[in-house]
């Protein structure tokens, strides 16, 4: 493993965390996300992608026209996020320009989702991820499993939880992964809930809201199976996950629940796949420590920046992402006739 700090260096005013976390979700990234994406002039068509077991989930690929890409990228949101989240679009439009093909990746009930299936998700459904990650390669990338171009992912927060946990468990599933980038991914579940208890509170109101939203459209949907009242969903964040694990998984108590989807200290090290992670010194979100005591095998490379708040790294008025632009640079490496990573071991 290899582990340095970072060249990002936002301005003076973009260096408070909330500032970066608030703008770098703000209704003016989306629209500027929105419009690039457009401007590039991608081919974006929806899909509905086989998860295993009956279950469905759904997708947005993109391909610019009349171009041979050079390999396809997955993209995985945020928890309460989507596919079409500011950062996805924004990384897809970087993505795009680098040579790939694009497919950015609806979690269950995330996005306009929830009605492709009963259940409701909830953090450790991995094998679903790792069987529609098959399902995209085989169907969008170029040249299907027979061809030799080659299949990355990246994530944000919860989703490059799930990139890294994709990453763990390819080689078994037969997935030739070539490369994965998280951005502030979740680590250690049980001290994420910890620092949006004891943080600033504006971060644990907004991912209740959210959360609250999705289970009043899953039991609208489903009324028959998801017969919850009003009082449920007005539990604290603690509580009402606890409601999930006891009533909606097989794990027996909360810790439990965390341990099943945390990749923190050892967890990683056993990782074949070439992994880039990038993490902010003041994530509001994510405690910092949590990467300092990572165990990296030796084909991963950790940058710390001291800035960037969650997933933002905001270097201008623009609101451009020094993040956006750094999964894209790690992933391209994988292109033919690519130089290394800027930054990363050669």
């Amino acid at each position: 493993m290899s582990r340095r700090g970072s060249p990002y260096a936002p301005p003076r005013w973009l260096r408070n965390p909330h500032v970066q976390s608030v703008l770098g979700s703000s209704p003016m990234r989306r629209r500027r996300g929105a419009r690039l994406l457009a401007a590039s002039a991608a081919e974006t068509t929806g899909h509905v992608v086989d998860g295993g077991d009956g279950i469905r989930l759904h997708g947005l690929h993109s391909h610019l026209p009349g171009r041979e890409a050079g390999g396809l990228a997955l993209l995985l949101h945020g928890w309460e996020g989507s596919a079409e989240s500011s950062y996805m679009r924004l990384t897809a439009t970087r993505l795009l320009q680098r040579g790939f093909d694009v497919f950015r990746l609806n979690f269950r009930d995330h996005g306009d989702s929830h009605h492709l299936n009963e259940d409701l998700f909830h953090s450790n459904r991995i094998e679903e991820v790792v069987h529609a990650a098959l399902d995209v390669r085989r169907r969008f990338l170029p040249g299907g499993d027979d061809g030799n171009l080659p299949m990355v992912a990246a994530g944000y927060s919860l989703g490059g939880n799930f990139a890294l946990r994709l990453a763990l468990r390819a080689p078994a599933a037969g997935l030739p992964l070539a490369r994965v980038a998280a951005v502030c991914p979740v680590l250690d579940p049980a001290r994420t809930m910890l620092q949006m208890e004891r943080g600033f509170p504006l971060y644990m109101h907004y991912f209740e809201r959210k959360w609250r939203d999705s289970l009043l459209r899953k039991r609208k949907l489903f009324p028959q199976q998801h017969d919850f009242d009003d009082a449920t969903l007005k539990l604290r964040m603690r509580e009402l996950t606890d409601w999930l694990v006891q009533r909606h998984t097989d794990f027996g108590s909360l810790d439990q629940y965390f341990d099943g989807y945390t990749i923190a200290r050892e967890r990683l090290a056993t990782l074949d796949v070439p992994a880039d992670l990038l993490m902010s010194e003041d994530d509001p979100v994510i405690p910092v420590s949590d990467f300092l005591a990572l165990e990296l095998p030796p084909a991963a490379h950790l940058e710390i920046a001291r800035w960037g708040g969650h997933c933002a790294f905001l270097q201008n008025a623009r609101l451009e992402s020094y993040a956006e632009a750094w999964v894209a640079d790690r992933l391209a490496a994988v292109l033919p006739g690519a130089a290394p990573a800027r930054g990363a071991a050669a």
